[in-house]
């Protein structure tokens, strides 16, 4: 028996698996992709396919060619990389074996159909893919990252600190992350923490291709220049080592079909040839330039998605409802929501990465304010920016091959709005620079929207193969087979009649069958009598089908001019493809000046809708906001919510709490502590991005990070528990944060007992809060831990207390106060959390709570330095707050002292519970001279004091 692998067509299958060992191959097998062996047992067990055989022992599943959009979605859903083999010349006209070739390689990072990227990523669908040059061996050593967007060809280059990788990676979406090859089969440390950690793809690539000495001369070459110093880079800038890596990697996997190797088979030389003329010059990012958020801060802030989201999710950026990002997507055009594909990206990397270029901010101040103050301009611009498609993405597809009729005129249409647009910006000083982005595209973009408008048809198909997409009178040799083709049924509505009068056979009708051609049918009881010229072609179950020498002839010609029609519109397809993508670089200007002008708009609509005001930027330590509001939970709460100032880090003003750059903040659970530090962060966030914030006025000072460590979460699978997590994100705070950083921290120290948390809480708070002549970050730091607000009076100008109002009153049918929660941050300090009373209202069982109340009175404590209580939910109150019990236990017994000693202190530890209220078996203890006491006479004294300890 013959091996099943053995035919023509698997040997050139297996020829093709072995070019793309990693890839499930797609063989395209007339109308079918096929996959075979290992391919076809795995993929069918992931996405649920039927696994059959070809012959004995070769496992085999399918799909259809047509759904294959469909099922690639969840081949890369599931992890897959696939490589997509086409028959590359028509199965009727080859001569033995069809051609074929694996005409493109789809990674989770090298996405561009759009059928393929989530709608929800970014906003608009995102799927970037990064590379990696480390400058070491060393944990600590730094590294160069390059990330390129392969469905918009954007390139960016950036320097990362030892460390920051997975929040660079974070920041940038990046799906897919290439690194060196090593020798070993683990991967690097480095990179297994960031792929797993992110849950992105990792591709290792070999060694050779991050040599220093050939990366410059790979990027000349892609770009066709003598010298890289017009793109701004060095030659020995070691992020170029990362860029080549890049190009090359796309390059293998986006023009496949240019790789001999990949080719089997005479290919069809009318083939559009793939091309990454839409990869542009790489950009170079300066450290300094972007006000940075790490992943940990993102996902606290839930600037991208909610933190809920963000557990569900596999890599994805999904889940925006509830985010601040979601806040602008929800809201709809002209009250928020970029109205092109192209702004929405750019929104969400803009949030993500805040500007810290003082200039670059107030520019788009400046062009939020034009729009903000003349909602006519505004609305100009929302109009002619209805119509503008994703340009950055259609002419990405245009130099890939992968465009279709109706991306084209999508193209078309959306070039066709560069006069609009830029009539529409005459009167707006402020977007000077967005209108001369798309002045300097319009010489070369202009006529070829006319072109493109001129000679397709406003309704293109869907696929090329279905034919119509040029309009009548444009080619002359398209308008001839098109004529004969619509002759056609008037010549068979003729020939039928003339059929029926010549032979007298009324129910004669002459069709058209995709699988049988031209045909004359007669019902059974005629075809009896059907006359010699008639020759049999078909019996049906009731009828007869025939043809005829003057049908067959008819027929060749229609199929002629049918199959001339579609190659003569195949061959302008191409020709207008070419001269497009020839155009890429002034596409890709159009596409960055709608994309900024887009944002800026969906800003500008937000803060008119909202009452959104502008922000000052400093270049001070200054953080001051006047009724600020949290700009999501002012979405979903509307009028309801409360408004809050804040004060922080003014060095002008003669109130030493104003120049405090530290904040504790004190109060009940509930009452909105945590909501109040987030709505500082995300105000701050917005005034860096360039948006107007939600407050009444706001100055804030240049900020060059922001830190946040919120929220309780473990790693165990890296055996972390939720306090070493803790601790880690602390200590990455500490060690970073600068006088222009911001810091967010709610609950430091909760996580193990509470005197190790207390310990370890004071002492953070006083690094944060500044040594010397060195000032600290500004930090809002909300806690439970009421003995920290002793700072204040400790370290004067430096930290500053502030609570959360609460109002008691007595009811006489209650047995405790009733407490009404009023969300107001108020100057001053509280020692109660009324964690009892939340835990009633939760539906705690009532003797539960009792009881609680009852420990809650024995264990208050008390400190020596300014007469608070210590306990979590407290035993006095100051501030506003209203006196609940004293500090005696319902059995009279005292509890302990507390005393922190002074900041500076060389005391090695802090003598925690080492002040004792005096007690008659203390005093009679002290009394006893041990070296003249016998044996009994010790038992004796034992005896006594058990008896002191009983009567206390």
């Amino acid at each position: 028996m013959a091996d099943p692998r053995s035919t023509p067509a698997m040997q050139q299958y297996a020829r093709f698996k072995a070019k793309h060992p990693d890839c499930v191959l797609l063989f395209r097998m007339g109308d079918f992709y096929e996959m075979f062996d290992e391919d076809a047992v795995r993929v069918s067990k992931a996405i649920g396919l039927t696994l059959t055989q070809r012959s004995a022992g070769v496992p085999m599943a399918g799909m259809p060619f047509h759904q294959l959009d469909t099922y690639l979605r969840k081949l890369i859903a599931a992890g897959f990389r696939v490589a997509v083999c086409d028959q590359i010349e028509d199965a009727s006209q080859a001569k033995g074996l069809v051609a074929r070739a694996v005409t493109r390689v789809i990674t989770p990072g090298t996405i561009v159909d759009e059928q393929l990227l989530e709608s929800g990523q970014s906003g608009a669908g995102a799927a970037r893919i990064g590379a990696v040059a480390f400058l070491g061996t060393g944990e600590d050593a730094p590294a160069a990252l390059a990330v390129a967007d392969a469905s918009t060809g954007e390139m960016v280059l950036v320097d990362v600190a030892p460390g920051a990788l997975m929040d660079e990676l974070a920041r940038r979406s990046v799906t897919e992350l290439l690194y060196a090859h090593t020798d070993g089969p683990a991967v690097p440390p480095r990179i297994a923490r960031a792929i797993e950690g992110l849950r992105i793809a990792g591709t290792s690539r070999p060694q050779w291709h991050f040599r220093p000495q050939e990366a410059p001369e790979t990027l000349r070459k892609h770009y066709g220049v003598a010298t890289l110093a017009g793109f701004g880079l060095r030659d020995d800038d070691a992020a170029l080592i990362a860029a080549a890596v890049l190009v090359r990697y796309l390059a293998d996997t986006q023009t496949a079909l240019d790789d001999p190797d990949n080719v089997s088979g005479k290919a069809d030389h009318t083939l559009t040839r793939p091309t990454l003329r839409h990869l542009a010059p790489p950009r170079r990012e300066t450290r300094g330039t972007r006000c940075e958020i790490d992943a940990v801060s993102l996902r606290a802030l839930e600037i991208e998605r909610t933190v809920r989201a963000a557990l569900g999710s596999s890599g994805s950026v999904g889940g925006a409802d509830g985010s601040l990002l979601g806040v602008f997507l929800s809201a709809g055009p002209g009250k928020g929501t970029p109205r092109t594909a192209m702004g929405r990206r750019l929104l969400r990397d803009w949030l993500c990465q805040p500007s810290a270029d003082l200039a670059e901010i107030r520019t788009r101040h400046d062009g939020v304010a034009t729009l903000v103050s003349d909602r006519r301009v505004a609305r100009e611009i929302g109009e002619a920016l209805d119509l503008v498609q994703d340009v950055a993405r259609l002419s990405a597809r245009v130099a890939l091959a992968r465009a279709t009729p109706r991306d084209i005129v999508a193209l078309g249409v959306s070039i066709g709005r560069l006069p609009a647009l830029i009539d529409s910006l005459a009167n707006a000083p402020g977007l000077s620079g967005v209108r001369m982005g798309l002045e300097s595209c319009r010489a070369e973009l202009e006529p070829l929207g006319e072109i493109v408008r001129r000679t397709c048809v406003e309704h293109p198909p869907a696929h090329l193969r279905e034919g119509g997409l040029f309009r009548e009178g444009v080619d002359a040799e398209l308008d001839e087979a098109r004529l004969l083709q619509r002759d056609a049924g008037a010549w068979l509505s003729d020939y039928q009649t003339k059929l029926i009068a010549e032979h007298n056979l009324p129910h004669l009708k002459v069709g058209f069958n995709k699988v049988f051609g031209y045909y004359i049918e007669l019902p059974a009881a005629q075809a009896r009598s059907a006359p010699a010229t008639l020759i049999r072609k078909q019996t049906l179950r009731n009828a007869e089908r025939f043809t005829t020498p003057e049908l067959r002839e008819f027929e060749g010609k229609v199929m002629t001019a049918e199959a001339r029609a579609l190659e003569r519109e195949r061959v302008l397809f191409q020709a207008m493809c070419d001269r497009l993508s020839r155009a890429c670089p002034a596409m890709n200007r159009f596409a960055e000046s709608v994309a900024r002008l887009d944002t800026l708009l969906a800003l500008a609509d937000r803060a008119s809708a909202k009452g959104w005001n502008r922000p000052e930027l400093t270049q001070d330590g200054t953080l001051r906001i006047v009724q600020g509001r949290h700009p999501v939970l002012e979405e979903l709460r509307g009028s309801d919510f409360v408004p809050n100032d804040l004060d922080l880090g003014r060095e002008a003003s003669d109130n030493p709490a104003d120049r405090a750059r530290l904040a504790l903040i004190t109060g009940p659970n509930m009452a909105g502590k945590s909501t109040f530090i987030r709505q500082v962060a995300l105000i701050t966030v917005l005034a860096h991005v360039g948006s107007f914030v939600p407050a009444e006025s706001a100055t804030v000072g240049l900020t060059d990070r922001i830190f946040t460590r919120i929220g309780a979460d473990d790693a165990l699978h890296a055996g972390q528990s939720t306090f070493m997590v803790e601790m880690t994100e602390t200590a990455n705070i500490l060690h970073h944060a600068t006088p222009r950083s911001l810091v967010i921290l709610d609950e430091i120290g909760r996580g193990t007992s509470t005197l190790d948390g207390l310990s370890l809480a004071w002492s953070i708070a006083e690094f944060l809060a500044g040594q010397g002549e060195h000032a600290g970050p500004r930090t809002l730091f909300a806690t439970h831990y009421h003995e920290l607000t002793e700072l204040e009076d400790m370290l004067p100008g430096r930290v500053r207390n502030l609570h959360v109002a609460v109002r008691e009153w007595s009811r006489a049918d209650a047995a405790h106060p009733e407490i009404i929660f009023l969300h107001r941050i108020l100057p001053g300090r509280t020692d109660q959390s009324y964690g009892v009373h939340v835990a009633r209202l939760a539906g705690i069982p009532p003797r539960v709570v009792e009881r609680a109340r009852e420990v809650l009175a024995s264990l208050s404590v008390s400190h020596g330095l300014g007469g608070s209580s210590g306990a979590s939910d407290g035993a006095s109150s100051a501030g506003n707050q209203t006196p609940a019990s004293d500090a005696s236990s319902p059995s009279g017994k005292r509890g302990k002292k507390v005393q922190v000693p002074p900041r500076g202190s060389d005391a090695s530890q802090i003598p925690l519970f080492t002040e004792f209220v005096p007690h008659p078996a203390m005093n009679l203890l002290r009394e006893v001279k041990l070296e003249t006491l016998s044996p009994m006479q010790a038992f004796d004294m034992l005896r006594k004091l058990k008896d002191e300890a009983e009567r206390a």
